[in-house]
């Protein structure tokens, strides 16, 4: 029997170890670990992979989104729409800045923000709309971008799961007013711990960002409002920094895995993530539905095959937002119930694949 991790982040050290090694000793020979030469070429480095004026690097994924929502000025009596289908992170900085999260439903085929949904709740109090580019495929920014240009509102984009992404050959986080990255381990591009980014091409949004992430400080102890404590280490900078540079090879294998299984599973009762053909994914996750849900993951599980759910309860019903959020959203509440991600990194190998395939394939021939 072939086991199949759901991800191994050793395969991938392994493939690097002499640039990651070399780099990690030069930033302990410097002794600079805050603030460094690495951040500074990472954000650089960063800002044009993206396509953006700049990038500024925070500590995680969850400060990026905090930092956006403080830059634009978002908080008590505002409202941001945003997506009850993914990790609480999103919403929870939006409740930490005293704002209201108010959640659109899922568009049922790419479990993204549905636009038409979106669109039906807006009032006069949102300030703001924060798609979030789950599994790795982007959501469909042309019509929420619109719409926010209509209506004079801000786009957050929640970028954390789909590094180098495009939506009609421009890459997320360089679409919005503001796009939000986590590079936590188990990501595209990770850290060895945590780590975020935030893009912007706004030079005002980016000098209020760069101030709050250091205490509210542009010059030393001189403190111009009330910050964080909030930035992207060296250690981390430049491990990003190698890593960067092997991103676009790594997403290839990944896209040609998504491939596979996307070929290999279109016969059998599941439902499969859709690419459009003005979107380029990265698939953080190849994530799947049917019904029979927790009765397939436990099958898998028997045969050595690791499977993971992301994510088993929507944001409205997390017991944190009961008695807050009174609002059914069907799709999302769907998808809580169906998805299923299966083992997908850029270092599988042939036969893990086809042991998670068939595996699938005799579970819904088993009946």
């Amino acid at each position: 029997m072939t086991t199949v991790p759901f991800l191994d982040l050793g395969r991938q050290y392994l493939s690097i170890k002499d640039e990651i090694d070399r780099a990690l000793g030069e930033v302990l020979a410097s002794g600079q670990f805050i603030l460094g030469r690495n951040v500074r070429e990472f954000e650089r480095e960063f800002a044009a992979y993206c396509g953006t004026g700049d990038a500024i690097g925070v500590a995680s994924g969850t400060d990026a989104i905090r930092l956006a929502l403080e830059a634009l000025e978002i908080g008590r009596g505002d409202e941001v729409i945003t997506s009850p289908f993914t990790f609480i992170a999103t919403a929870e900085m939006i409740s930490q800045a005293g704002a209201t999260p108010v959640f659109a439903d899922i568009d049922p085929r790419s479990y993204n923000l549905d636009p038409e949904d979106v669109a039906r709740k807006i009032t006069s109090r949102t300030k703001a709309i924060m798609p979030v580019h789950l599994y790795g495929l982007p959501a469909e920014m042309t019509e929420l971008t619109t719409l926010c240009e209509e209506r004079g509102l801000a786009v957050i984009e929640d970028a954390a799961q789909a590094i180098g992404a495009e939506h009609k050959s421009r890459r997320v986080g360089g679409i919005g007013h503001i796009g939000c990255f986590s590079f936590f381990p188990t990501k595209n591009l990770g850290a060895y711990g945590d780590a975020g980014m935030v893009t912007t091409s706004d030079p005002k949004l980016s000098d209020r960002i760069r101030m709050l992430r250091q205490h509210g400080s542009r010059q030393k102890y001189v403190h111009e409002t009330l910050g964080w404590s909030s930035r992207l280490d060296e250690i981390q900078a430049a491990v990003l920094r190698v890593k960067l540079r092997h991103l676009d090879e790594w997403t290839e294998r990944r896209r040609a895995h998504a491939e596979t299984y996307r070929r290999r599973l279109a016969s059998l009762p599941l439902t499969l993530p859709v690419e459009t053909p003005w979107n380029h994914g990265v698939y953080h996750l190849f994530t799947v539905g049917t019904e029979r849900r927790d009765d397939l993951q436990k099958f898998l599980a028997a045969r050595g095959v690791a499977t993971a759910v992301h994510y088993p309860i929507a944001l409205h019903q997390q017991t944190a937002y009961r008695g807050l959020v009174a609002v059914t959203l069907p799709h999302s509440e769907r998808a809580a119930r169906t998805v299923l991600s299966l083992p997908l990194f850029a270092e599988m190998e042939r036969r893990e694949l086809d042991a998670v395939v068939a595996g699938v394939e005799e579970f819904f021939a088993a009946g």
